[in-house]
């Protein structure tokens, strides 16, 4: 008689799998440099002599070349090996970095350089955005997908908070230059990681246009409900939001609590997100868009928090409730794609659910100001704090956000005493693979 089948000991575990670990590596450098630059590149254009406005230009044009990106990233990931832009973009990244990092320590920086070199990260940042993110279910068993995509944004919110504090850090002691060159560093470590990473092969899509491959993209991101609605929701939320977090956040908690109450907030918000993350190690709900979008809603108390005349304790929980519902939903989220879209159409999903996600928050920034003086900016983070906790509801309206259900990993039979047992297989040493491969008829993505 054979048992019925149950899960293995390991099955759920993805730690032992090397391209996991080099997965996981690779990925906490690229956030870590990620949050060390950005503090380093602003306080180089001050240096520089640059004003409000030329710092707001730098990061816009990082920001606009990510955007643009973004989309024709997703279809290089579907198309060629995703762990070859993986590594080829922290190389490539690597350098440029470092070219900022030498002129800025001899002395031929400017801003109009440093806005050029801006762009071109971002549009580096984005070549790997979506694959990074679409590689994951070829590094680990489908059982152990959920605790993988929890420990890497873990470990990315993680690496952020440490790499904000060591930015500024390097800065004061160092100087911009040097905090940059930490970041080559980093980003060369990290195409490290992803050169020794190799993962099981997808069959290789037909040959089409470049345009006709964001076109399937899109039809199926419209092919899915509860994606695209989601997308709108996100959309939403980073049109209203992002001007609180970079504008009327700021001015308010620092006109009320003092300077150090903002960096306080932040502080607050990204344990909020850490603990989301541990939550989410064991929290496995069935219907996880449904539970998710449910904790999305917690997002709207930061900014309502900022909005009442409550102490700073308040304000700092709102803050840690926006980053713990947030990161809930993020893990769902992402884990709700990775089970539901197939593997050849991943990375193009992904670019799509992060240009969806932010191409309207620099009309946001933009906005934020002239909308916040007229209406007053108490009632803008209330009007915030109602678009967000409305949108989430209307986001749980269509069946299928609330009925996608968490698929089962598959069981693996034990057997029973009285089963054969095979003897131990050898250990043969399995060469480095490519993760594409030549389609041909009836081909299916490799185990």
């Amino acid at each position: 008689m054979t048992a019925a089948p149950i899960l293995a000991p390991d099955a759920a575990s993805p730690w032992r799998s090397p391209p996991f670990r080099q997965l996981m590596a690779g990925r906490t450098l690229i956030s870590l440099g990620s949050a060390i630059t950005p503090v380093a590149m602003a306080l180089a254009v001050l240096r520089l002599g640059g004003s409000a406005t030329d710092l707001g230009l730098v990061v816009a044009a990082y920001a606009l070349l990510d955007v643009v990106t973004t989309l024709f990233a997703g279809v290089l990931g579907d198309r060629f090996s995703r762990t070859a832009l993986m590594r080829g973009s922290a190389a490539l990244a690597c350098v440029s970095q470092a070219v900022v990092a030498v002129s800025l320590g001899t002395g031929v920086a400017s801003v109009p350089m440093l806005a050029v070199m801006s762009a071109l990260n971002g549009a580096l940042a984005a070549i790997a955005g979506p694959s990074s993110r679409a590689v994951v279910p070829q590094t680990v068993p489908a059982a152990a997908l959920p605790t993988a995509v929890s420990v890497l944004r873990l470990a990315q919110n993680t690496a952020m908070v440490l790499g904000f504090s060591l930015g500024g850090l390097l800065v004061s002691l160092f100087g911009p230059g040097w905090a940059i060159g930490v970041n080559a560093a980093v980003s060369a470590a990290a195409a490290v990681c992803f050169t020794v990473m190799t993962v099981a092969p997808l069959a290789a899509p037909a040959a089409g246009s470049l345009l006709g491959d964001l076109g399937a993209g899109a039809r199926e991101v419209f092919r899915h409900t509860w994606l695209w609605v989601l997308i709108i929701q996100a959309l939403v939320y980073h049109l209203v939001y992002g001007g609180v977090q970079g504008v009327v956040g700021p001015v308010m908690v620092t006109r009320i609590f003092g300077e150090a109450a903002w960096g306080w907030s932040l502080a607050a918000l990204m344990v909020g997100f850490m603990a989301g993350g541990v939550v989410t190690l064991r929290y496995r709900p069935s219907r996880m868009l449904l539970s998710g979008t449910a904790f999305l809603a917690l997002t709207a108390c930061f900014p309502l928090a900022m909005a009442l005349p409550v102490p700073l304790w308040v304000v700092l929980a709102g803050a840690f409730l926006h980053g713990f519902g947030l990161e809930i939903f993020s893990v769902n989220w992402d884990l709700a794609i990775q089970q539901n879209i197939a593997p050849d159409k991943l990375a193009r999903v992904f670019a799509f659910d992060q240009v969806g996600s932010f191409v309207m928050r620099p009309l946001g920034l933009v906005l934020v100001g002239p909308v916040a003086e007229r209406l007053g900016e108490r009632h803008w983070l209330v009007v915030t704090a109602a678009v967000m906790a409305g949108s989430t509801a209307l986001a749980l309206l269509p069946p299928s956000v609330r009925g996608l259900r968490r698929q089962s990993p598959p069981a693996t039979p034990t057997p029973s005493p009285s089963d054969p047992v095979a003897p131990p297989p050898s250990d043969p040493v399995t060469p480095p693979r490519p993760d594409r491969v030549p389609a041909a008829a009836g081909d299916q993505p490799a185990p």
